[in-house]
């Protein structure tokens, strides 16, 4: 049992000592000028180990949460990335490469493409954050986000135990730059078709906006300091843009967690909903736009008389109301897993992509590689897709055709869709009309949108940093079926009654928040539904006693997790609190000699298992 889910007090930091496993990874290391490194090259040192992998928004998420933190003790911390691919496409190593400098990781990165060292370490979840000490032994585990104050309070813990016992060593880091290449644009996100012909592109990692004309390539103009910033001329991470009725084009300012609307006429830039803080559960999901918190928001279309957001951070469809001033969620749960139905039951995982068309919003579901669609009811459906695990590349009928995490749709005038399927390298088509898939074009890396411009499709190849111009082809290629399922093996556990842990223990310092009632939330489901007998649901406690069914001898356990905590300081009437979440998905297998107990750390050690 987890003694800290059902008891105010937080359980002992450290147990018996257990010495931190080797860095291995056949893809060796980047960020460190060719060298290859070892945890005795850290001795001394407080090192944190962070599992990603690219495609995960929480992972991202944590990567800009760690940014202050390793700025503040560079001197005695040393943050390793340890690339650990969910996608097939997140095995290849320049794909690696380039998400490294996509995303402004500056620490060194351990290429893992087999998932040894993620094995070794015993990893379930992206992300989970492993700290060292400076004698090279594990000190605490975090899985998801919020976790950057108590993994600081520890850093400083660390620092002052260590500077005392003299095995603390201060000094420059392992970190080596890269060597910048000149390109006008930079793993560009999302293009827009501007009114005179041009076309504006959210050139994401140098944090602009950037208009070219017609031929994709003369730059007209930079919006933006090209600085990563929250004022009238800076963003972070800008993706999603889409035409207002006015003119103006309204911007997912993306790490901002912010709408920013930009006017062509007079270059001006003001932010219209976000308050630059990423939203946790609890806030508010509805109310005056520039006073609500947005999470990622990485596309937005113009549908119904509103701007729709793919909430890519939360896993849902959230509107801003131009003329009330509002924004709300529209659809989604918070869950993430591929569901279908009304509006305010459905599941997303990482939408990224939207395209308004008549009575539908075309959604790119990128996580379960998934094409979906809400129709004027509020209703959502799956064209194409079957959940978080199963992806490739299989055209042909809907139901058996695959993605492989896709980011951006575009409505074609046949009243197909045209589908960025982003780690295909692929321009894929859905026909609404025959229930058909079927790909249009291949060898374009890593398309993250597209816009029509005449008879021509303008694909932004977002690693190749350029728009490309296709024609569209009266005849799609075929290209033979591949399908994949994610790479992490099950874990094997016996039939019948499963014990589920999940593993909290407040940061030093603080407390479980119980000022308004439970502070933890435990949600459990299935794939397939049938696979548990009894224990699925909501509840309080971090802890469950699963039932799994007769006859189902494997599935995922999908696993939502949350916990508050609060400075605990009686004599601050208004102590500072903090969020810790994270959603698993695990794939199980039972069988005979499998465990009877499954552990899952949000935060801490497990004293009961081996860690």
């Amino acid at each position: 049992m987890n003694d800290a889910a059902s008891a105010p007090t937080p359980a002992p930091r450290r147990r018996a000592r257990v010495r931190a496993p080797e860095l291995i990874g056949k893809g060796g290391w980047i960020n460190t000028g060719g060298k290859d490194l070892k945890l005795a090259d850290f001795r001394g040192r407080t090192l944190i180990l962070d599992f990603w992998t690219f495609c995960c928004i929480n992972c991202l998420h944590v990567l800009d949460e760690l940014r202050e933190l390793e700025e503040k003790h560079r001197d005695t911390v040393v943050i390793i990335g340890v690339h650990s691919p969910k996608f097939v496409h997140e095995a290849e190593h320049q794909a690696v490469v380039d998400a490294v400098e996509r995303y402004e990781v500056h620490h060194p990165v351990l290429d893992d493409p087999e998932l040894a060292t993620w094995k070794q370490y015993a990893v379930r979840a992206w992300p989970t954050l492993v700290v060292i000490d400076p004698e090279g032994y594990i000190v605490a585990q975090h899985a998801g986000e919020g976790h950057a104050h108590a993994i600081e309070r520890l850093v400083e813990e660390l620092e002052a135990e260590h500077e005392a016992k003299g095995t603390l060593r201060r000094g420059d880091g392992p970190y080596v730059a890269p060597e910048p290449e000149a390109t006008h644009l930079r793993f560009p996100g999302k293009a827009l078709a501007l009114e005179n012909g041009n076309f504006l592109v959210s050139d994401s990692t140098r944090h602009q906006l950037v208009e070219v004309e017609p031929d994709g390539e003369t730059v007209v103009r930079r919006i933006g300091s090209g600085e990563r910033g929250f004022g009238p001329d800076a963003f972070s991470e800008p993706q999603g843009l889409a035409l207002l009725p006015d003119g103006r084009v309204v911007v997912a300012d993306t790490v901002n967690h912010a709408l920013r609307v930009f006017d062509p006429g007079t270059g001006v830039v003001e932010t219209v909903a976000g308050t630059g803080r990423q939203w946790w559960q609890g806030s508010p999901t509805a109310g005056p736009a520039l006073e609500v918190d947005l999470s990622s928001p990485w596309d937005v279309a113009w549908w119904q008389g509103k701007v729709w957001i793919a909430m890519a951070g939360v896993h849902q469809l959230w509107t801003w109301d131009p003329e009330a001033g509002t924004v709300q969620v529209a659809a989604g749960t918070t869950n993430e897993g591929l569901v279908d139905g009304p509006a305010a039951e459905a599941w997303f995982a990482q939408p990224s992509g939207l395209a308004a068309a008549g009575d539908r919003l075309w959604i790119a579901d990128s996580e379960t590689s998934a094409l979906r669609w809400i129709d004027a009811d509020g209703v959502v459906h799956t064209a194409v897709g079957t959940g978080l695990f199963d992806f490739g590349h299989r055209d042909g009928d809907a139901g058996q055709a695959l993605l492989q995490h896709p980011l951006g749709v575009t409505a074609l005038p046949d009243g197909s869709v045209a589908v960025c399927d982003t780690y295909n390298h692929a321009l894929r088509r859905f026909d609404p009309a025959t229930g058909e898939v079927s790909t249009l074009a291949t060898d374009v890396r890593e398309p993250s949108d597209a816009v029509l411009a005449g008879g021509d499709i303008v694909v932004v190849e977002s690693a190749r940093h350029r728009l490309t111009r296709l024609r569209l082809p009266e005849e799609a290629v075929r290209v033979d079926g591949v399908a994949h399922r994610t790479q992490r093996a099950a874990t094997e556990v016996a039939g019948g009654s499963l014990r589920l842990d999940v593993v909290f223990q407040a940061p030093s310092g603080q407390k479980l928040d119980t000022r308004y009632g439970p502070s933890t939330r435990l949600l459990v489901s299935s794939t397939p539904p049938e696979l548990l007998a009894g224990g699925e649901g909501a509840g309080t406690d971090l802890f469950r006693e699963l039932r799994l069914a007769d006859g189902i001898g494997s599935g995922v356990l999908h696993v939502s997790a949350m916990a508050a905590s609060c400075d605990d300081d009686p004599e601050n009437e208004y102590p500072a609190c903090h969020v810790h979440q994270q959603d698993w998905g695990v794939p199980v297998m039972v069988t005979a000699g499998g465990v009877s107990r499954l552990a899952l750390v949000l935060a801490g050690m497990d004293e009961e298992g081996d860690g």
